[in-house]
């Protein structure tokens, strides 16, 4: 496994679990009636690369299930990042995992 390869590995990782304890905060925050995490921060952790943590969180803590932008957006995003991985993997761009 090259460097670039184990560094995106570990950013992927971190931003999974990033977004999965944003959802969770945010679920907590709204039982308690305090301040909220923005919907845009918990897109923007996705699009990031946490849509498999954003995904998971959403249904751990049955979070934004009710939200048709949550339910259709964040699995778009996933779906999106899963073919750019193919396109960079399978592409004359492969550099990342050479």
């Amino acid at each position: 496994m090259t460097t670039s390869l184990k560094i995106l590995v570990i950013y992927i990782v971190v931003m999974n679990v990033v977004a999965f304890l944003l959802m969770g905060i945010d679920k907590f925050k709204a039982k308690k009636h305090k301040w909220r995490i923005p919907e845009a921060t918990l897109f923007i952790s996705s699009i990031a690369g946490g849509s498999i943590g954003a995904l998971l969180g959403m249904y751990t803590f049955r979070h934004k299930t009710k939200h048709l932008t949550f339910v259709i957006g964040m699995p778009v995003i996933l779906v999106c990042h899963i073919a750019l991985v193919l396109f960079f993997y399978f592409s004359d761009f492969n550099f990342i995992f050479m």
